[in-house]
């Protein structure tokens, strides 16, 4: 017997057989060639089968392994005739594990393998403690995976989604030769290697407007909500897409930009409708307000009128929601999620309290516990204040009491992160500053430098901090003492941060961190090593 064993190749088997069956053929052909001969003379094989009884029963027989051995012979199914056994591609095998190794990630697939199950919707930052971690442990060593970019002149402004395997996103080209002169994409890619899956470049035949609006997923992963439009924009539309196929489902038209990334509350999405200003801070035009949108169908619920409503809001288990209020605005405001008739028959209003602190409330809304937390300041993302100031206020969730407040040298614009009792500021002018939750106390302050200014959210996890600076680099501290670990390019080398727009937010997901830079794309990096989980 050949086998595998012996170092013969069991391929040989196969010959022998075919062989041995090709010359048994004609010794079987022979009889039942001469029995059908037989069948057409009956009066014969009658006379035949009295002297030979057996004779019938035997054809039959033979008649049936003639059937089989034509079957065994001829047919493609058979293991005769079957293609040999599949072959493994061993040192592929070996290439894809040792790379895995290489880059710090597991052997199996870490994108169909969440770090936790999220049973929430997932919003600008992952959640309102607005963190930008799914909880993995972090990445450290960091190296570049792969770059999503298929336009040149496109910038990420937005912070992507990751939900499971895909990374949703959305995009701003600059087009000179439109009157809107950014138009923009929604976009979803694979977490594994940054492959599309879909990209949406225009609404009902018109191109997008450009999105500096982070896309938010519901709950049970079926929809992609997002503003659409930046801050000269006007005639702008709250989208919902099919997050499978980016198939429309519906469009809600604004009269202003919504560069606020939205909420959601089971079945209600919740975003900020933000003024167009003049070179004074005041709008030109309409304030700005507050718009709530059933998710099913897109039916608008209510509407609410707050001024330069930029944040992006938070909403609360009970659904209060909490949104800042920008220029000319200068405060939080906390708001009922219920329709205007709901309203009305329980004879309440919809504002529940409102906190001025003294500076635009234009970043997102953090809630964390039992806090309110916002940041804001008199610099915006392109322009510094004649004489810069900025703030972080903590308010009461409940009654909109004033728990802290701490002042800054320039605005806060990113979101702020909270966790483990911590609470993280970062500031414009480049300064990072950890904080006690429970009473602002100052635990550490470090300057990421003069040129390293920081527009966008850093995440937070446990024990590290990401943040992304205008000067387009992605610099990784210490949560512990605020010392800086590793720093690492984010956009093109030959094509540096030329408007100072790096300011996505980076995501940490499954161990791997997802951020858009302004000419370098989409990216993502992995590490040659993690962080060990406390």
């Amino acid at each position: 017997m050949y086998s595998i064993f012996n170092n013969t190749p069991p391929i040989a088997v196969v010959p022998i057989f075919v062989n041995a069956g090709t010359a048994l053929l004609p010794a079987i052909l022979a009889p039942i060639a001469s029995a059908l001969a037989l069948l057409l003379k009956p009066r014969e094989l009658a006379r035949l089968a009295r002297r030979r009884p057996l004779l019938l029963p035997s054809i039959a027989v033979g008649g049936v392994a003639l059937t089989f051995l034509c079957i065994w012979l001829f047919s493609p199914t058979t293991p005769a005739k079957a293609q040999g056994p599949q072959r493994i591609d061993w040192a592929k095998v070996a290439l894809d594990i040792l790379r895995q190794e290489e880059n710090g990630t597991p052997t199996t697939n870490p994108t169909t393998q969440p770090a936790t199950v999220r049973n929430e919707p997932t919003v600008f930052r992952y959640d309102y403690a607005r963190c930008g971690h799914d909880g993995s442990p972090s990445p450290l060593d960091l190296r570049p995976r792969w770059e999503f970019n298929p336009e040149e002149d496109t910038m990420y402004l937005s912070s992507p989604a990751v939900v499971g395997d895909r990374v949703y996103g959305a995009s701003a080209t600059l087009v000179l030769t439109s009157p809107d002169k950014y138009l923009g994409s929604i976009f979803c890619v694979s977490a594994s290697d940054g492959a599309q899956i879909w990209k949406i470049d225009k609404l009902d035949n018109q191109d997008h407007k450009a999105f500096f609006s982070s896309p938010a997923i519901t709950a049970d992963g079926k929809y992609l909500l997002i503003g659409q439009g930046l801050h000269d924009h006007k005639d702008s539309y709250l989208i919902c897409l099919d997050a499978a196929t980016g198939r429309l489902h519906w469009k809600l038209q604004t009269p202003l930009h919504i560069e606020s990334s939205p909420a959601i509350h089971g079945d209600m999405v919740v975003a900020g409708v933000g003024a167009i200003e003049g070179p004074d801070h005041k709008p030109i035009g309409d304030p700005g307000f507050v718009l709530a949108v059933r998710i099913s169908d897109g039916k608008e619920l209510w509407r609410y009128p707050v001024a330069d409503p930029e944040s992006s809001p938070a909403i609360s288990k009970d659904g209060t929601i909490y949104i800042g209020s920008g220029f000319q605005g200068n405060a939080v405001v906390a708001l009922r999620s219920e329709t205007d008739a709901e309203l009305k028959a329980k004879n309440l209003p919809r504002e529940i309290w409102k906190q001025t602190f003294g500076y635009p409330g234009t970043g997102a809304v953090t809630l964390i516990d039992d806090l309110v937390i916002v940041g804001g300041g008199n610099s915006d993302f392109v322009n510094v204040a004649a004489h810069p100031g900025g703030v972080v206020a903590a308010f009461d969730s409940k009654t909109g009491d004033q728990r802290w407040k701490l002042g800054f040298t320039d605005s806060v614009l990113g979101a702020i992160a909270a966790r483990d009792g911590k609470v993280l500021c970062p500031v414009r002018n480049g300064e990072l500053v950890l904080v006690n939750q429970k009473d602002a106390s100052i635990i550490w302050r470090k300057s990421l430098g003069t040129t390293s200014n920081l527009l966008g959210a850093p995440a937070m996890t446990s024990s590290h901090i990401y943040a992304v600076t205008k000067d387009g680099y992605l610099i990784v501290v210490s949560v512990k003492d605020g010392s800086v670990i590793e720093k690492k390019l984010l956009n093109k080398e030959d094509k540096p941060a030329e408007m100072g727009l790096t300011l996505s937010s980076p995501m940490i997901s499954n161990s791997r961190v997802f951020v858009g830079s302004e000419t370098g794309g989409l990216r993502c990096f992995v590490g040659g090593k993690v962080a060990q989980l406390p």
